[in-house]
């Protein structure tokens, strides 16, 4: 095992494009990493920069304490999980997973000790003996990770290693990846595009835009203080609401309603407000209103989820805009999503599943005002970091 740690670390190719800017990051010994953010980030690229796929155009990487900008990839003890699984189809499952070992020369005896004590911790015992094609998608992908764990490496590397499986089979190698790594305790750095995996999976979190770490912090610190605009609208499912709202004589003047600026912020003029849909309630299962602000919204749509609801509702006004929605409207595809010019905006509420909302009513909603997010609307700063 071992920690790793990008000191000013910058990719930039030849044609000028630079891929990871200034990167700093220190990832402890043992430590499950995830790095996550919207394609073409740079997560996959400073990856590779840790493998040695890719060079380093300034600044250092150390693995373990070492300097490794010029050592090849097969110094540098790490092992890669790939999203392909990249198996080799015409051996078994215990040739697959062994492959590295009888490379580098192991003895027959070592070889099979180690794929079968890994073949017990990833449930595939009885699998040994088959070839890749027989296999499902979870248990190829177990077979790869196997292939990882029998070197005993410094570091695992895992780039989106669960996105060719199916939604159900994602969440339950989730658990096992989860599983797997703190029984072995080895340093990982996962790369992913989904923020449920992140969130479900790692010790901390960096999240990239642009070449650029916007916020390195545990799970529960990015969701429920993100540094900037772009940070909390990535974070989260569904996705945070966002609106433009005015702040004058220390009252924030919402599209539904008035509240007093949060004790600790000092604001003045237009910002952009963040809500999670969670921080929204059926404002008859909320008997005490203090704390909260209880509202009419005419619901459009409805889907019952089973154990919540989501209730979609419009907000008089045109929606927030900024670089960092836009950016993130994007990635998930709603920018090609057509919609009416002055339309008012849309927001989504998480309720109890015993709510009775229906759409084309209106509802009272209650919204915990202390959950609320204030953003400067010219750099996406959530101005609670500001200390005022």
């Amino acid at each position: 095992m071992a920690a790793i740690e990008f000191d000013d670390v910058t990719k930039r190719y030849e044609d000028g494009f630079e891929a990871v800017k200034h990167m700093n990051l220190d990832i402890a010994d043992g430590e499950f990493m995830i790095l996550v953010g919207p394609s073409g980030c740079g997560k996959s690229t400073a990856l590779r920069m840790i493998a040695g796929l890719e060079d380093i155009t300034d600044g250092e990487l150390k693995i373990g304490g070492e300097v490794v900008n010029d050592k090849a990839p097969k110094d540098r003890d790490i092992a890669m999980v790939f999203q392909n699984y990249a198996l080799y189809p015409h051996m078994s499952v215990r040739d697959n997973m062994g492959f590295a070992l009888k490379i580098a020369g192991e003895d027959k005896e070592t070889i099979n000790r180690k794929v079968e004590e890994a073949a017990r911790i990833l449930d595939l015992t009885q699998h040994l003996d088959r070839k890749p094609a027989n296999l499902s998608g979870g248990q190829r992908q177990r077979v790869a990770m196997g292939r990882a764990i029998v070197r005993s490496p410094k570091a695992f590397l895992m780039d989106e290693p669960l996105s060719n499986l199916d939604a159900k089979l994602r969440v339950q190698m989730r658990t096992e990846v989860s599983r797997i790594q703190q029984r072995l305790g080895t340093t990982t750095v996962y790369v992913t595009h989904d923020q449920t995996e992140a969130m479900t999976l790692g010790d901390r979190v960096a999240v990239m835009r642009a070449g650029v770490l916007q916020q390195v912090d545990t799970p529960r610190e990015l969701y429920n203080n993100p540094r900037n605009i772009f940070v909390a609208g990535f974070i989260g499912s569904p996705a945070m609401n966002f609106f433009t709202a005015h702040v004058e004589d220390g009252k924030v003047r919402l599209p539904f309603g008035e509240i007093a600026l949060p004790q600790g912020v000092q604001a003045g003029g237009d910002v952009i407000v963040g809500i999670r849909p969670e921080d929204f309630e059926d404002a008859s299962f909320v008997p005490e209103h203090d704390g909260h602000l209880v509202f009419e919204a005419p619901i459009e749509l409805v889907e019952s989820m089973g154990s919540e609801i989501y209730a979609y509702f419009a907000v008089q006004g045109s929606a927030a805009q900024s670089q960092e929605l836009a950016e993130l409207a994007a990635d998930s595809g709603m920018a090609d999503v057509p919609s009416a010019a002055g339309e008012d905006a849309q927001a989504v509420a998480r309720l109890a599943p015993e709510s009775s909302v229906k759409a084309g009513d209106k509802a009272r909603l209650a919204l915990e005002v202390g959950k609320i997010h204030l953003f400067d609307p010219s750099d996406g700063t959530n101005l609670a970091h500001r200390g005022g």
